[in-house]
């Protein structure tokens, strides 16, 4: 709001410097004013008209005192440090503080991290394996890879490292961690961990090596039931998923019985990826949305018509590695009630970042947005919860030995095809009599097939 009113007493030479203080002076002459408005009010000031000009908030201005204390420190740092330290090195680490002060998410990118983060979504890069945050000081480990040196050696989701080699992580920052993590492979590195259950601090010896990550594995675990494992969501993610369920429906010769994904230590990665991988198992509706301050963080992912198998019943599994775009992926199906999500609580990472690059080499990653479910629920600090909760067990027969059965009794009356097998045998030492949570979720699918046989013919009698 501007008001100007006739000023018969100004001078000349005061009217002039005033408009130099104007045009000089930061935030008060806007970008959307246009130049006529501008060369209107020095015009006035000019011809001795007083003006009056509403000033920006002070509250929202940078704070001079701050802002002078920050410089003195810088002085301070630069004339009584016990090393000379270099002016850039000094601002970066103000930037690095500044945003890593944020959340444990926002990070600045400098060249060699910037290139690390490039080859982490293209699925190849060097180190142990792990998918890593912070937590209390420590580095925690969010999930091991799938079939990386980490996995292999016994890394699990959850393990806070709290030393590296013989460095302790205390005091580190993440990226710090990562660079110690990261090194040739064959070299070995041990890891001394804190687990829960565990009374004393355990090490373990991990070899580096190339990491490639492979996406997506699929199989038929049992006739007519499908095996899905995400590993990572990676930007060809999307495509591979659809391409694998339709493999294997070609391989059973029909539509499957019933299907699994398993989204298990799965840390996430590129929320493009999950929207595409949910596409392909919604008809239509909402897959997610973010919410943020800036427009360019608000956004809606829909899904399209068409679903590759609309009459399959899908189980999904998930625990505490399970993050980001894989609990948006159980998020989506579960508020379409298209899937029953299995397993323990996910991570709980419902934040998105931004990569902003700052020029050709250095860029900043920050937190811009919460991620939602369709039904409007926030992932952050809370994840998904599953329908039905399976922890993971380790089961043992009880009995080994046969029952004594009617067949087994003398003169026992013969039965139809009695010297034919029933039933398939279990085959054993297979992924799904090893993996307590596999196995449930394929028992509950083949409760639901059963289910859905017996009301079938009700509903083609009704039709």
């Amino acid at each position: 709001m501007r008001r100007v009113r006739r000023f018969n007493h100004a001078a000349t030479m005061s009217a002039l410097a005033l408009g130099a203080c104007l045009t000089a002076l930061p935030g008060l002459i806007h970008a959307q004013e246009t130049d006529e408005e501008t060369r209107r009010l020095l015009e006035g000031i000019q011809h001795g008209e007083q003006v009056e000009i509403e000033l920006p908030d002070p509250e929202e201005q940078l704070p001079l005192d701050d802002l002078r204390k920050f410089a003195e420190v810088f002085g301070r740092i630069k004339d009584a440090y016990v090393e000379e330290v270099d002016d850039r090195q000094l601002l970066e680490s103000a930037i690095k503080g500044m945003l890593s002060d944020l959340d444990p998410h926002s990070t600045y990118l400098a060249p060699k991290d910037y290139e690390q983060l490039e080859e982490s979504t293209s699925g190849e890069f060097g180190g142990l394996g792990i998918e890593v945050g912070m937590e209390d000081g420590f580095v925690k480990v969010i999930s091991p890879i799938d079939d990386t040196p980490a996995q292999k050696a016994g890394v699990q989701a959850g393990d806070l490292i709290i030393k590296l080699g013989d460095q302790p992580v205390k005091g580190m920052s993440l990226e710090e961690a990562v660079k110690l993590m990261r090194g040739k492979p064959g070299t070995v590195l041990t890891l001394t961990i804190m687990r829960e259950g565990e009374s004393a601090p355990i090490e373990i010896d991990v070899e580096r090596d190339v990491i490639k990550v492979t996406s997506i594995k699929s199989r038929i675990i049992e006739n007519g039931y499908g095996y899905v494992r995400i590993t990572q969501f990676q930007a060809d993610t999307g495509a591979q998923f659809t391409t694998a369920l339709e493999d294997l429906e070609k391989e059973h010769g029909s539509d499957l019985d019933g299907l699994i994904i398993d989204l298990r230590n799965n840390p996430g990665g590129i929320l493009q990826a999950a929207v595409e991988a949910a596409d392909a198992l919604l008809d239509e509706g909402l897959i997610v949305y973010t919410e943020g301050r800036i427009q360019s963080s608000r956004l809606r992912f829909n899904a399209k018509p068409g679903d590759v198998m609309p009459d399959t019943p899908i189980v999904v599994l998930i625990n505490g590695g399970s993050a980001s775009a894989s609990e948006i992926l159980a998020g989506a199906l579960q508020d379409h009630q298209r899937a029953v999500v299995m397993g323990t609580q996910s991570f709980g990472k419902g934040s998105v970042q931004t990569v902003i690059p700052l020029d050709e080499t250095h860029a900043i990653k920050m937190t811009t947005a919460r991620y939602y479910t369709p039904d409007g629920r926030s992932i952050q600090a809370k994840g998904i919860k599953p329908d039905i909760e399976v922890k993971p067990a380790q089961l043992t027969e009880l009995d080994s030995q046969p029952f004594f059965t009617e067949a087994d009794l003398s003169g026992h009356l013969e039965g139809q095809d009695e010297n034919q097998e029933a039933a398939e045998e279990e085959t054993q030492g297979t992924p799904a009599s090893r993996d307590f949570q596999l196995r449930s979720a394929l028992n509950l699918l083949k409760g639901l097939g059963i289910l859905n046989k017996q009301n079938k013919p009700e509903q083609e009698s009704a039709d």
